[in-house]
């Protein structure tokens, strides 16, 4: 056999302008890499030193790993820097999502229960201002989310996966854990108590309903049927982390819009009631009539939750130098929030027009049942109460994983190790009990939606503008600063207003929202 040539062995030539066409990274996948072009950038990276005129005098083997090292470093996103800790908690503990996975937790975390109760907002704005309420609050916490998004990677090497992270970027250490804990908290542990509540509530009715007049004379009561749902809760929260509950989150988006749909439709479908007005609600006193307008904007903002878990579902993405995690991101969420907008404005509108100043305070599907469960088929009211079931458990899900973050958070820092199987179900088992034991001392959770709305209405308005000032840094009075600082401090205001709106309605017993009443 003739041997070859040893010198055919090197194929490339160490000439100063002809790069490999194609490398191989190390996880054996070939990209092709076309001839080179010297650029002028004015940017470093640590890859810019590997050049053509770097490499010239330098063999053809070494060049061919400095090359790939490039590719590679290039391929991984080479400044990130990775906290081991993530690798053991729910939020982090895996990067698979998708633009897929974005928009079914995006939809599941936007449409809910408080959807339902917008008609009892509009009854005290009236239609034009309940309509640009709306619209206002659509667009102003879209914005804020295309700050989130886009913030989760502003400092090059750093991942910000938790809100409370980017508020101790923005803010410092110590004033970013005051200002952004305490919103995000209450709205994740205060959603998840009031979902057991609706849960409960609903599970009751829809056994009513379908079990009609040969029920047993021994029915559930209303705290037993709280118990049965946090179980199935608790059952499902044993889903190890966030990507693990994608399908959960298919879930509670389809029957969310499919509910919010079924509501509005079978309202409008059937004949008004007597006596209808579109006039605001009058009240006795301009200061009463104030406190309920404030209120009735905070229920507005209510609708539009779920900017605490944006940097949370973001985390949850791989994030590379050419493929940066906010691209299939805000391309869910994009998506999402166009159904979110599909669900809400007619719900909103629609329930208005069939129900107007009559609307009761627990929201449409409370006045469908009252109004209409006589000329409605059982078999679709038993199937809306039993998708609003569903889609509460789904929410549940999702609302709940920022607190088993920060339970195995402290777990993982104190032990340096990973939470065991027994740990991790422990922990998620006592926090479903702590919510079903403050429903059950608390049970008018449920009614708070205006004060709910104000109180976290920073996480969602307010925060994210300040974010972009201090972490981008605009140039100081040009337009984005002033519209950035503007928007920001409106929030505030608008947080006080509706928080003491909200006090007010609850302290006088005037507008109590419950979204059903135990019977």
């Amino acid at each position: 056999m003739e041997e070859r040539p040893e010198t055919e062995l090197i194929s490339i030539p160490a000439t100063p302008r002809v790069s490999t066409p194609e490398i191989q990274t190390p996880s054996g996948q070939r990209s092709p890499r076309p001839a080179s072009k010297e650029t002028k950038s004015s940017a470093w990276t640590p890859t810019s030193f590997i050049s053509p005129r770097f490499l010239s005098p330098i063999g053809t083997p070494m060049k061919r790993v400095l090359i790939n090292m490039k590719g590679y470093l290039e391929e991984v996103g080479h400044l990130t820097k990775l906290n081991p800790q993530d690798a053991w908690l729910p939020i982090t503990e895996s990067r698979n999502g998708n633009a897929h996975y974005a928009a079914f937790h995006n939809l599941n975390a936007g449409v809910g229960f408080q959807a339902l109760v917008l008609p009892v907002a509009f009854a005290f704005l009236g239609w034009s201002w309940g309509i640009l309420a709306l619209t206002i609050a659509y667009c102003w916490q879209l914005y804020t989310l295309w700050i989130l998004v886009q913030l989760h990677e502003a400092v090059p090497g750093k991942r910000y996966n938790r809100y409370v992270e980017l508020a101790q970027a923005a803010f410092g250490e110590r004033l970013g854990v005051w200002l952004a804990l305490f919103p995000t908290v209450y709205l994740s542990a205060g959603t998840a108590t009031a979902l057991i509540l609706i849960g409960g509530e609903t599970m009751k009715l829809f056994f009513q309903i379908v079990c009609g007049p040969l029920c047993t004379s021994n029915p559930l009561t209303t705290v037993e049927w709280y118990l049965v749902f946090t179980s199935l809760c608790i059952v499902l929260s044993q889903l190890p982390n966030l990507n693990s509950i994608a399908g959960l989150s298919l879930v509670g988006a389809v029957t969310a819009i499919t509910y919010s749909t079924m509501v509005w439709v079978l309202s409008v479908s059937q004949e008004r009631p007597p006596m209808i007005s579109y006039e605001p609600l009058s009240l006795p006193s301009s200061a009463a009539a104030f406190f309920s307008v404030m209120n009735a904007l905070g229920i507005v903002a209510f609708a539009f939750r779920g900017h605490n878990l944006v940097l949370e579902i973001q985390a949850t993405m791989p994030s590379t130098f050419k493929h940066p995690a906010h691209v299939p991101m805000w391309r869910g969420a994009k998506v999402a929030y166009f159904f979110i907008a599909m669900c809400l404005f007619p719900v909103a509108i629609g329930g208005f027009w069939a129900y107007g100043n009559l609307m009761p305070s627990g929201g449409i599907l409370n006045a469908l049942y009252g109004f209409h469960s006589h000329d409605i088929p059982r078999g679709l009211l038993a199937l809306a109460f039993l998708l609003v079931v569903f889609n509460c458990l789904s929410s549940f899900q999702i609302y709940s994983m920022p607190v088993f973050d920060s339970f195995e958070a402290g777990y993982t820092s104190r032990t340096n190790r990973p939470c065991s199987i027994w740990v991790r179900s422990g922990f998620r088992v006592f926090y479903g009990f702590v919510n079903f034991f403050i429903g059950v001392a608390l049970p008018f959770l449920s009614s708070l939606a205006g004060l709910l709305g104000g109180l976290t209405l920073p996480v969602t308005f307010a925060y994210p503008c300040f974010m972009w000032v201090l972490i981008k840094r605009p140039t100081k009075y040009s337009f984005n600063w002033y519209f950035n600082w503007i928007l920001g401090w409106l929030g505030i205001a608008f947080s006080l207003a509706f928080s003491i709106g909200g006090v007010w309605s609850i302290v006088n017993d005037g507008l109590k929202l419950k979204f059903f009443k135990p019977n």
